[in-house]
């Protein structure tokens, strides 16, 4: 069997001719991706709100903007890349809220037309209606039920994929600008996420296996710089927060968290082999005896003539109905693990394009690495924001290995296809939104609009016991002005959207989040701030998660309310605080003006 190289899949073809008015065509493609990003927060992302995860990131991007180091100021279980590319949030002609969900549904887009130009080794301005609009269609079947927000998940496969993308083209025509571009980011996709280590070693394979990188003079010269391009995102990193006196910090808290290994994701059915009998993970048994049968039949090539081409065609529209049946019965729903029935599709799709085609898919290999890296969460522990790629890009590997067949259906055909399939996955992303989005409730209880009390949050709309949560947050503001102010322990938004500055070095101290020297910091700061005085700390007493099913939130609580904590921190801060007790609305809090 002949081995592609990484940046071919398929048998070489005459380049196409280079289409007309190229400028017009970038511009038409721009529109489409700013269009659909836009209508699509319009419609979904900015319905629905929860103080904890909607500010995590921007809280710590607030951060940055501010001058804190990484580590040294801010303790994190991961790299604080997500942090630092959020920064340019807070440059959006647009309230903050509303353009970092903007500009997350831009990076999901993108991402998807990076995988599929890499899957379908065409060029987007080579691309025709149907194309365009089946990629927007898995764009919004990677959005599924996930809430538009500022997400160092979303900036990894972003990275990666734009990353691949440029890496590619670079490699292919030659250009030193856009193959060290594509190496830079994939190495700043190592520092979103620890998960997210595996881009590095793609770039590093990808680039050395390159038919490319062995060709032409000063090839060692050409690879070290390659290489310096690669790594320079973790040089400078480090050297950051050396410089800022965390490095050893930054040692302890990025190998002190809990570990993922995706074994949800590799053993699918291992703990209940039942499960391969009910929905959705009953679509792998069906794709998988599809994709034997269809093996026997395309190895032979062509010496089963017609008969084996029409049972070549009949075998693909089946494996295709597979896919698209796992879409519809995942529901959109992380829990049914249709993500990873769909992962698991793309395995198989894999070697199935391999060994008809005689090549190796490296594009489908980077989508399947992509989405086990994905997998690597705590919380979501599922490629579930992969999976419109991984249907789309199992869909083009099986269409890779059926015979050519005459070009029978007309533009406007396909386009009609393409537009159909976009319009049923808009109208399924907005229902599955509407029933209930993000840690909310339904569309019709969505009432109130956090721009009355931020401007940053104008436009963002929430059920109204979220709203009395946030508008408290703000009264309480007015009343105990104070240079340092927390909200303790589920309010990182809090701190970009009124502009506070949080003295804690963590925004959200949840338990897995509490690694290396957390505790004794935390309780450190709480002596500093008795020293200095000028502090407001505020106190939740009740679980903020009773804010998404409605629950009612007290106009006023006595002062001696227990406060909610996880693991005791919050209480031994409350005790160890020596300001004045306060209450205001929900809250109580120590007061040191």
């Amino acid at each position: 069997m002949d081995v592609a190289s990484p940046a071919r899949a398929a048998a070489p073809e005459p380049a196409p001719a280079k289409p007309a008015r190229p400028l017009l065509r970038w511009g038409v493609h721009a529109g489409w991706v700013v269009l659909l990003a836009l209508a699509t927060e319009l419609r979904v992302g900015r319905f629905g709100f929860h103080p904890s995860d909607q500010g995590f990131i921007l809280a710590q991007a607030w951060r940055v903007l501010h001058g804190e180091v990484p580590h040294a100021d801010i303790i994190s279980a991961r790299p604080l890349g997500s942090a630092v590319l959020h920064v340019a949030d807070y440059a959006l002609p647009m309230p903050l809220f509303f353009g970092s969900s903007f500009l997350s549904m831009i990076e999901i887009i993108v991402a998807t037309i990076a995988f599929a130009t890499l899957v379908t080794r065409r060029r987007v301005l080579d691309w025709g209606p149907g194309m365009t609009a089946m990629v927007a269609a898995a764009s919004l079947i990677n959005l599924n039920a996930f809430p538009l927000m500022a997400w160092h998940t979303v900036d990894g496969i972003a990275l990666t994929a734009c990353g691949a993308w440029a890496l590619d083209a670079g490699l292919s025509g030659g250009r030193a600008l856009a193959r060290r571009g594509g190496l830079v980011l994939l190495g700043c996709a190592v520092f979103v996420k620890q998960s997210f280590a595996l881009a590095a070693v793609i770039g590093v394979v990808w680039l050395l296996l390159h038919p490319a990188t062995r060709a032409g003079t000063r090839r060692v010269v050409r690879v070290l710089l390659d290489l310096l391009a690669l790594g320079a995102p973790g040089l400078v990193y480090v050297a950051w927060v050396s410089l800022g006196g965390g490095f050893t910090e930054m040692v302890e808290q990025l190998t002190g968290g809990v570990p993922a290994y995706g074994q949800r994701l590799l053993g699918l059915w291992l703990e209940d082999p039942e499960v391969l009998t009910r929905a959705p993970v009953r679509e792998l048994g069906f794709f998988a005896a599809i994709a034997v049968v269809l093996l026997a039949v395309r190895l032979p090539g062509d010496r089963l003539g017609g008969a084996g081409r029409i049972a070549s065609w009949v075998l693909v529209l089946a494996g295709a109905a597979a896919i698209v049946w796992t879409v519809v019965d995942g529901r959109f729903t992380g829990s049914s693990r249709w993500a990873d029935v769909l992962w698991w599709i793309v395995a198989i799709s894999v070697p199935v394009n391999a060994a008809v085609t005689r090549k190796v898919p490296w594009a489908g290999l980077l989508v399947l690495a992509t989405g086990f890296m994905t997998s690597l969460s705590w919380g979501n522990d599922t490629p579930t924001l992969l999976t419109g790629t991984l249907a789309l890009t199992a869909l083009l590997l099986l269409s890779h290995v059926v015979p050519p067949r005459p070009r029978l259906a007309r533009r406007w055909v396909t386009a009609t296809a393409g537009l159909t399939a976009v319009a049923v996955c808009g109208w399924v992303v907005v229902a599955r939104h509407d029933q209930a989005a993000y840690l909310d409730l339904g569309h019709d209880r969505l009432t109130a609009d956090l721009g009355d009390v931020s401007p940053a949050m104008a436009g963002i709309r929430t059920n109204p016991s979220t709203h009395t949560f946030v508008r408290q947050i703000r009264d309480c503001l007015d009343r105990f002005p104070a240079a340092k102010t927390a909200i303790l322990p589920d309010s990182p938004f809090a701190y970009p959207a009124f502009g506070l500055r949080n003295p804690f070095p963590l925004e959200w101290p949840l338990p897995l989040e509490i690694v290396g020297d957390a505790p004794e910091r935390m309780l450190a700061t709480a002596d500093e701030l008795n020293r200095e005085g000028g502090y407001l700390v505020l106190f939740e007493t009740d679980s903020i998660r009773m804010l998404a099913t409605g629950g009612p939130v007290p106009e006023s609580v006595p002062v001696d309310t227990p406060v909610f904590d996880y693991l005791g921190l919050e209480k031994a801060i409350q005790s160890r605080l020596t300001g004045r007790a306060v209450t205001c609305g929900s809250f109580v809090g120590k007061y040191a003006p």
